[in-house]
């Protein structure tokens, strides 16, 4: 790998190594035709964690044996790539230009696919995805119908380019925003340019980001430091993992872009020990790129000089907030502090430092070579752009989508998601994680965006998208994700280290039919108090997902007070079991029985001995007739 000395360089690089990519991407307007079989074809395979446990690599390894017996291996490459974002589906592979995308492929398919595919020109109808409403098979990604309504920045390379050659990088622009910024802008000019574009942060809060960065330019220092928040916390959410195994570059990028902003010489990625692959993928990107000469001494041959570290976090759910983050990179224990001080002015090793996450920075490379005007264009009045989403729970089409902002819930969730599974009724979708709120589906089209959510009890967050069916009790949801906080509060200031186990308590008795009306009370109060109350947002917004589910599934929680009855069957001291006059003596329920409570002859209907019944389920989920009922 030789050294890149320049922006003009650079720029020659990219138009080298574009060639290739540019057949890769190319539309089913311009394609070739698949029936052109002798193409120069290309696959890529999915190297996400998620296909990656499903034997991906061995797809890899089995389609490059039977490329070789097909005597293709000149006219076939194939590669790994970061995840295509439809992870229900996986493994996922895609074969280029012909724009063919197979889905839930297991080494086995490699034989089909280069014989059938590749030497006949046929496509693999049993691989390909099957829209959950309209049950056609469809051909192309992006005439799917969990792709058409995204609009993929952050995410722009993932599924497209092997994210451990940094040449593929750049042959999708990579680093070229970096050296128009050191070559035709002023930090002030950065930093403008990204005021302009509206960029907010997409961890949490939604802060404007070149305000951000403009506070810590605007204090001087010896030195400065630029901190990548990739302590992705959140139950269910991946995004951040994910544009970093398959997009690492892009935020070496943009961090180098940061720091030249403010002035810093020196980057921090802080990430979750437990992203090995996320980890590996970094650390190869930062190898390729210092030996490229995109990061460390003198870059592009600009007088500019940026590096970066990577710090392993602990897996604690806090040092997702910045302060107790940059605790946790000097080594001292992840609490939050007051501020100000803002780590603007004074952050790590009490230097000016600018902490930004994952998704944010990944946008920066793009705004800088499409402009401000093209990026504020994109979402709504106050929320520019686009935000990505790990869409999970009862839902068809489980996996990350980055959609404009302002796009509804309804579109994501019906639209891209594919609807509730098994014909389910939707009953609520939780944003924002642990401190986020539970959205009902009367307000399926509001349109999200920062202001929107907060107005509603809910919140942005980093991204998570939890949606859930009538089977799911919101009390036992709420309890659910304050169990989540308790266990992750760092403990430094009483409303969240008392308060919250106080609430869970609460929640707890409710839920176990010991509640009381003035239960109901105190658990509001007591939310509102400390929400109002703690130090940092992990406090502040612990209660979010109780104060959202007792304002929109009230009638829930009196149910379980006043009745003593969980109305979704979930809370198991508010629950028996009976077997009705259905039965025909099948013997199946009592032989799953863990505690052998269920007697009864063959042939003859059988009973429940409810002080022995531990209310497991296994009679109602293994019962073949439905004998068995919630009561």
């Amino acid at each position: 790998m030789n050294k890149i000395n320049s922006y003009e360089e650079l720029q020659k690089s990219y138009m080298e190594y574009s060639k290739n990519l540019k057949i890769r991407q190319a539309t089913h307007e311009d394609e070739l035709a698949v029936e052109n079989k002798r193409c120069q074809r290309y696959i890529t395979v999915c190297g996400g964690t998620g296909c990656k446990s499903s034997d991906s690599d061995k797809i890899i390894e089995c389609l490059n044996e039977e490329i070789a017996k097909a005597g293709l291996s000149e006219e076939v490459t194939v590669a790994i790539t970061g995840c295509f974002g439809f992870c229900e589906k996986g493994p996922i592979l895609k074969v280029d230009p012909d724009n063919v995308f197979y889905v839930h492929v297991s080494p086995d398919d490699a034989d089909d696919i280069v014989t059938e595919h590749l030497l006949k020109g046929k496509i693999v109808d049993r691989l390909l995805y099957e829209e959950p409403t309209l049950k056609e098979k469809v051909k192309r990604q992006d005439e799917m119908s969990f792709y058409k309504k995204q609009q993929r920045i952050a995410l722009r390379n993932c599924g497209l380019i092997n994210p451990e050659d940094i040449n593929e990088f750049i042959a999708a622009k990579g680093y070229l925003a970096l050296g128009k910024v050191l070559t035709e802008m002023t930090p002030d000019d950065v930093i403008k340019l990204i005021i302009d574009s509206g960029l907010r942060g997409r961890g949490g809060g939604g802060f404007s980001t070149g305000k951000k960065w403009s506070f810590a330019k605007s204090y001087s220092a010896d030195q400065k430091y630029i901190i990548c928040n990739a302590d992705e916390g959140d139950p269910g959410a991946f995004m951040d993992r994910s544009i970093l195994e398959g997009d690492p570059n892009s935020v070496l990028e943009a961090m180098a872009i940061a720091g030249y902003a403010i002035g810093a010489s020196k980057g921090v990625i802080y990430i979750r020990a437990e992203y090995p692959l996320a980890v590996n993928r970094l650390m190869i990107a930062i190898n390729q790129a210092r030996n490229l000469g995109v990061l460390g001494e003198n870059i592009l041959g600009s007088g500019f000089s940026f590096d970066i570290d990577i710090k392993y976090g602990a897996g604690a759910f806090v040092c997702g907030e910045e302060t107790a983050l940059i605790h946790s990179v000097e080594g001292c224990r992840g609490e939050p502090t007051n501020k100000p001080p803002f780590p603007a002015e004074s952050g790590l090793w009490n230097k000016p430092t600018c902490v930004n996450n994952v998704e944010t920075l990944a946008n920066i490379p793009a705004i800088i070579n499409k402009g401000a005007e093209w990026y504020s264009s994109i979402g709504t009045s106050t929320s520019k752009g686009t935000k990505v989403f790990a869409l999970a729970g009862k839902i068809n089409n489980v996996g990350l989508v980055e959609v404009p902002m302002g796009t509804s819930l309804r579109d994501i969730i019906f639209d891209i998601g594919g609807g509730i599974k098994d014909g389910r009724k939707f009953k609520a979708v939780q944003t924002g994680g642990p401190s986020g709120g539970c959205i009902p589906a009367s307000n399926l089209d509001i349109p999200i965006d920062y202001e929107s959510l907060t107005s509603i009890g809910s919140m942005m967050g980093s991204g998570g998208m939890i949606v859930m069916d009538e089977d799911n009790c919101m009390v036992d949801i709420a309890k659910f994700y304050l169990e989540f906080t308790v266990e992750e509060s760092c403990g430094k200031c009483t409303p969240c280290r008392v308060g919250n186990k106080r609430l869970l308590e609460i929640l707890t008795k409710i839920t176990n039919g010991q509640g009381t009306e003035q239960d109901l009370e105190n658990l509001k109060e007591l939310a509102q108090t400390i929400k109002d109350t703690s130090l940092c947002g992990l406090g502040q917004t612990a209660p979010n997902p109780i104060l959202s589910t007792m304002n929109y599934f009230w009638d829930e929680y009196v149910a379980h007070v006043k009745e003593k009855k969980c109305p979704a069957g979930v809370c198991k001291k508010l629950l028996s079991f009976d077997i009705t006059d259905k039965c025909i003596g099948c013997t199946k329920c009592s032989r799953c029985c863990p505690v052998s409570c269920i007697s009864g002859k063959v042939k003859e209907k059988h009973i429940i001995d409810q002080d022995k019944c531990i209310k497991c389920g296994a009679c109602f989920s293994g019962c073949p007739i439905d004998a068995v009922v919630k009561i």
